[in-house]
């Protein structure tokens, strides 16, 4: 069976996924370097603020284009579009962890050269 074509010469669909997954593996990378740089500030903490991101990340990654096939789909029948927010609750999760995580380096630095 083969795929149906893209529903538009425009291509809106396709373009609003590959938006959507390039700011999940920006914020995935940006989770990672949290664990890299800020493992020897903040310690274990790091590790699971980022671990978290990333997993935030890759859900929010694969939701994404779930939601993609399910517009794809509905407007090649011409049905209503699905609303979901659930992706972008995710993407949202993932920085607010990326926020903690930048504050808490900040604040740890800060106190050691306060104290040094």
């Amino acid at each position: 069976m083969t795929e149906p074509a893209p529903f538009d010469p425009g291509l809106q669909p396709e373009r609003t996924l590959l938006a959507w997954r390039r700011t999940c593996l920006a914020l995935a990378v940006a989770s990672a370097v949290i664990i890299r740089f800020a493992g020897e500030a903040i310690g274990v903490a790091a590790i699971i603020l980022g671990a978290a991101g990333i997993i935030a990340a890759a859900t929010a990654y694969i939701r994404s284009a779930t939601r993609y096939r399910r517009a794809h789909d509905a407007l090649t029948r011409g049905e209503d579009l699905p609303l979901d927010g659930l992706a972008l609750a995710l993407l949202t999760i993932t920085l607010v962890l990326i926020g903690v995580s930048a504050l808490a380096y900040v604040v740890v630095i800060g106190a050691g050269r306060v104290a040094g």
